[in-house]
C-alpha cells in the first residue's frame, strides 16, 4: 500500500513538472554572471522576471506594466529635447530612496577590490556616475571609496573638471550639479579602475554621488556610452576604438543572451549602416538620417521636413536606448498610425493610456520599414505591436512626440523597436548599423 502511494506521488510531482513545462511557468535560469572566456556584458531588461532590479511590488498586470513604460517615456522624452538648450539647474534635496530605473542594465566592477554594481546602459549620455556611501536619497547599494585602495578624487583644477555641468569648488575637490529627467544629482568627480567583462580600465573618471531626488535615476548608477568628452568611448579611445554594439533582449525575457560589446573585435561585419551626422549642440546623441516609413508595402506620405535634421535646433532622429517606444513627429506619427488603421477596415480601434490604436482582433500589417539614407530597418509585428498577455488586446507600440515647447521636437527610434537587433556604433567611420539578432 506504501508502495502505491509512494508512486502514485511520484507520478503526480512528474505530471505536474510536464504541465509546468508545457505552459512555461518553470522558474528561468537567473545567471547573470559574466562568461570570463568572452569579453560581452551580459545586457539585462530592469524589469525581466530575472533582473535583481525588478521591484518586488511589480504588478503582472499588462496595463499597469505598459502605462508604467509610457509614463517613464514621456519624461525621458522631455529630458533629451532639453538638452538642446542649456540644462536648468533643479536644487538638490534629501528625498526619498530612488527606485526608478532606466531599461537596461549592466553589471560593472569597481575599485580595488572590486565592488560590483548593476549600472544602467545609457547612449544618449556621457559621464559615469554612480551613489557612493553616505549618499542622501540614494539606493541602499553604493560604492564604498574609502574601500578602494585605486581612489582618487579629482581636484578643482583637473582638466576634466570643465567637461562636467555646473562645476563647483568645495575643499578643493571638483563636484557638479546636474539633471537626469526629471531628477537631479549632487556628485564629486573622482577617479578608480573600471573592469567590463573581462577587460579593466584604470584611472576611470565619473562622479560620485553625495545627495539624489527624483524618481527617474539609476538606482546603483550610470554608464554613459554617448560620444562626448567623458563617456566611456571618448576616456578609452585606446582600448575600444570608439566602437561598440548591443542587441536588448524583451522586458519579458527569461533568457540573458543579450549583450554590450565593447571594441572593434568580434562585431558583425555583413551589417547594413547608415551615416551618423554630428550636432555640436547635442554632442552626444547618435543621430542618423531618416527618409521614410513604409507600412506594409505602402511608403505613406511624410513631409521632408517631418524628419529634416538641424543641428542648430536639434531637430532630427537620433537612436536611443533608454526611451522604451518609438516616439515620432506628429506629422509622421499620424501618417503611420492612419496606414495601420486603414489597413486594418472595418475593426474596432480603441486606445490605452498614451496608445491611440489597439484592437481586440489579430493586427494584420505584417511589417513596418523605417527607410534611414542607406539602410532600411524592417521591423517584425513583434518590433512594432504590444500585446496583452492573455492576447486579447494588441496595440501599435508608437506614439506621437510630445510638445517640446521652445525646443525642436525629435523622432527617438526606441528600445522596443530595436529588441532582438545588434545595433553597432562606429564613431571613427561615422556609421550605425543594423542586423537582426535573437536576444531574448
Amino acid at each position: 500500500m506504501m508502495k502505491t502511494t509512494s508512486l502514485k506521488y511520484l507520478f503526480s510531482l512528474i505530471a505536474i513538472l510536464i504541465f509546468s513545462l508545457a505552459n512555461g511557468q518553470h522558474a528561468p535560469k537567473c545567471d547573470i554572471e559574466e562568461d570570463q572566456s568572452s569579453s560581452d556584458l551580459k545586457i539585462i531588461h530592469v524589469n525581466s522576471p530575472c533582473s535583481p532590479l525588478r521591484p518586488k511590488t511589480l504588478t503582472l498586470s499588462w496595463e499597469h506594466t505598459v502605462l508604467h513604460m509610457q509614463s517613464s517615456d514621456k519624461a525621458r522624452l522631455q529630458y533629451l529635447s532639453s538638452l538642446v538648450a542649456v540644462p536648468s539647474i533643479v536644487p538638490i534635496a534629501s528625498g526619498r530612496a530612488v527606485t526608478q530605473n532606466p531599461t537596461y542594465i549592466v553589471r560593472a566592477k569597481i575599485g580595488t577590490p572590486a565592488q560590483t554594481l548593476l549600472v544602467a546602459v545609457d547612449t544618449s549620455n556621457d559621464a559615469a556616475w554612480v551613489p557612493c556611501t553616505g549618499c542622501v536619497g540614494c539606493s541602499s547599494v553604493t560604492y564604498n571609496p574609502v574601500k578602494s585602495s585605486t581612489f582618487k578624487p579629482l581636484a578643482c583644477g583637473a582638466s576634466q573638471c570643465k567637461q562636467v555641468p555646473n562645476p563647483s569648488c568645495g575643499v578643493k575637490t571638483c563636484g557638479f550639479n546636474t539633471t537626469y529627467g526629471s531628477s537631479s544629482v549632487s556628485a564629486n568627480l573622482v577617479q578608480d579602475n573600471i573592469t567590463l567583462a573581462t577587460e579593466s580600465v584604470s584611472g576611470y573618471t565619473f562622479g560620485c554621488i553625495q545627495k539624489a531626488s527624483g524618481p527617474s535615476l539609476p538606482a546603483q548608477g550610470l554608464l554613459g556610452l554617448g560620444r562626448g568628452p567623458l563617456s566611456l568611448l571618448s576616456q578609452t579611445n585606446n582600448l575600444y576604438k570608439s566602437t561598440f554594439s548591443y542587441c536588448l533582449p524583451s522586458y519579458k525575457s527569461l533568457s540573458f543572451t543579450g549583450s554590450l560589446r565593447l571594441g572593434t573585435s568580434r562585431q558583425p561585419l555583413r551589417i547594413k549602416t547608415t551615416q551618423l551626422l554630428k550636432n555640436p549642440r547635442r554632442s552626444s546623441f547618435y543621430y542618423v538620417n531618416l527618409v521614410s516609413i513604409r507600412v506594409g508595402r505602402r511608403v505613406v506620405s511624410i513631409p521632408p521636413s517631418a524628419f529634416a535634421f538641424d543641428p542648430n535646433t536639434g531637430a532630427g532622429t537620433v537612436f536611443d536606448s533608454g526611451t522604451v517606444f518609438t516616439s515620432l513627429v506628429k506629422p509622421a506619427y499620424i501618417a503611420v498610425r492612419d496606414e495601420v488603421r486603414r489597413l486594418m477596415g472595418s475593426a474596432t480601434v480603441s486606445s490605452l493610456g498614451g496608445f491611440d490604436t489597439c484592437y481586440t482582433v489579430p493586427i494584420t500589417v505584417p511589417t513596418i520599414t523605417l527607410m534611414f539614407s542607406g539602410m532600411n530597418m524592417t521591423l517584425p509585428q513583434d518590433n512594432f505591436i504590444i500585446r496583452s498577455t492573455a492576447g486579447t488586446t494588441s496595440c501599435l507600440a508608437m506614439a506621437a512626440a510630445p510638445d517640446a515647447g521652445v525646443n525642436s521636437v525629435l523622432n527617438v527610434i526606441a528600445s522596443f523597436q530595436q529588441q532582438n537587433h545588434r545595433i553597432l556604433i562606429d564613431v571613427p567611420n561615422s556609421k550605425l548599423g543594423v542586423a537582426r539578432e535573437a536576444c531574448s
